[in-house]
């Protein structure tokens, strides 16, 4: 990802324009490159390639949600190296994910414009999604990029919202669906399954020792937008997806703290360890709960190997009729 940015904003950090013959840019939060995301940066794309300039996605990191939240932290859907890779996997040329700390935070809407857009991206247009603010006191909106692109030689553009079964598609609503176990609504909104990846690391190795060995993906110290025990598939440790049963939460059990994603993998045999993987997320079992010792976590274990294995082998029906 050599054309990813940190701050760009920063002229102490940075000399003269990024993109001395000009760019497209698209701004947003971009959590879950949802549709609603991906008409906004095809639409830069596209226009981008028109006029032979990059296509530049800036986002924030942490999401300014994050950053001004009290006590415990909103769930978010995707951790900044995935939405990144997404970014330009959509087809930006260049990805800012700008550090959102109290200096970016008390910027002015129009320093936002002058520092960023204007010195270092040199915009020739700008693209942004329904109801887009930013700056200082959330003052900037698309009626001051309009304005203060016809004083600075650019255009501002704002795409109509997405819908989908006649309400917007948002990073709220998947959330809201990721919370009750409806995936089928989650992947409608995003236009893919959901799923979560990541480079395997080492936990406390207890799976292990009750006969259930985890491959374990740490979630950035960020909070997930969903917790309990899944069905879900692994990708990326064969052709073909590997069934498996995960538990997203703190394990309390065992006295847990920090989220962890832990997969166990049906019947599989290796190394995973440095490996990256994905884990997509296909239906909910219950929720996350505190045993009585570890017999009874064990008890339960079965009982989930044994429902997530049906699950799975009715979803691999259905996607062979489909």
């Amino acid at each position: 990802m050599k054309n990813l940015f940190r701050d760009a904003s920063s002229p102490s950090e940075h000399a003269g324009p990024m993109c001395p013959q000009g760019s497209v840019a698209c701004i947003g939060a971009f959590d879950g490159l949802h549709l609603g995301h991906r008409a906004l940066i095809g639409r830069a794309v596209s226009r981008a390639r028109a006029l032979g300039l990059p296509a530049v996605a800036v986002s924030f990191e942490p999401l300014p949600r994050e950053f001004f939240a009290k006590g415990v932290k909103p769930p978010r859907l995707m951790l900044p190296y995935a939405k990144a890779k997404g970014l330009f996997g959509l087809g930006c040329d260049r990805v800012g994910l700008l550090r959102f700390n109290a200096r970016l935070a008390s910027m002015s809407a129009e320093d936002f414009v002058h520092q960023l857009l204007v010195n270092r991206l040199n915009v020739r247009e700008v693209w942004v999604g329904p109801d887009f603010r930013f700056g200082k006191g959330r003052a900037g909106d698309h009626d001051l990029l309009q304005e203060m692109g016809r004083e600075l030689g650019f255009t501002a553009h704002a795409i109509e919202p997405v819908l989908e079964h006649g309400e917007r598609v948002s990073s709220t609503r998947i959330r809201a669906a990721l919370a009750r176990g409806d995936f089928n609504t989650a992947a409608q909104l995003l236009g893919r399954p959901y799923a979560i990846g990541g480079h395997v690391v080492h936990g406390k190795q207890l799976g292990r020792t009750l006969g259930y060995p985890t491959a374990n993906l740490r979630f950035g110290g960020k909070m997930p937008a969903l917790r309990g025990i899944y069905a879900t598939w692994v990708h990326g440790v064969a052709d073909a997806p590997w069934p498996s049963v995960a538990s997203f939460g703190t394990r309390p059990t065992v006295d847990g703290v920090e989220p962890l994603l832990e997969a166990h993998l049906f019947d599989f045999d290796g190394d995973l360890y440095g490996q990256r993987i994905e884990v997509e997320f296909v239906a909910r079992l219950r929720n996350e709960e505190k045993f009585d010792g570890l017999p009874a976590l064990v008890a339960q274990m079965q009982l989930d190997d044994q429902q997530a294995r049906a699950i799975l082998l009715q979803h691999t029906a259905q996607r062979a009729i489909a």
